[in-house]
């Protein structure tokens, strides 16, 4: 089973850097905060180097 992520909203500054890396796996909500909506949408690595690596505050993590 893969691997889920999830965006910790409080912390999420909109900077859309997940967004724009990764549509097919992060967007926006009502609140326009990220959010994962398809963890499934690229390979763990993807989302590893491409919106967890990169998010400058840190919000985007692994489920346990």
């Amino acid at each position: 089973m893969a691997k889920e992520v999830w965006v910790d909203k409080e912390d999420c500054i909109t900077c859309g850097l997940c967004v724009d890396n990764l549509p097919e796996v992060f967007r926006y909500d009502d609140d326009e905060k990220a959010e994962a909506f398809n963890s499934s949408g690229a390979s763990e690595d993807e989302i590893q180097s491409e919106a967890i690596d990169q998010c400058p505050v840190g919000c985007i993590h692994w489920k346990d």
